[in-house]
């Protein structure tokens, strides 16, 4: 399994939401924009470690769901996400 990591740039999130209902794993957060909950999924128990900064949101994951947080990133109207396998884990 890849080693990816999804990441949100919060200055292109207009808290559109889209990313919601392809990934469960992503959550409306406190500041009304998109962020990464691993625990948020109540089907799978995944786990990922998030870094949240003022200007983004970076969650690293190794799993077999990267085509879920791919549709997730493709459905965000404004590009906000992306999804980036690691260097190495091609």
């Amino acid at each position: 399994m890849p080693r990816y990591d999804v990441t949100i740039e919060k200055d292109a999130c207009d808290g559109i939401f889209a990313c919601l209902t392809r990934d469960p794993r992503f959550v409306e957060g406190e500041d009304g924009l998109a962020t990464v909950d691993p625990d948020a999924d109540p089907v799978y128990d995944c786990e990922g470690a998030v870094t949240d900064t003022d200007e983004r949101v970076v969650a690293t994951f190794d799993d077999d769901r990267i085509d879920e947080a791919r549709q997730a990133a493709a459905a965000c109207p404004t590009d906000a996400i992306v999804v980036r396998v690691r260097e190495g884990d091609e």
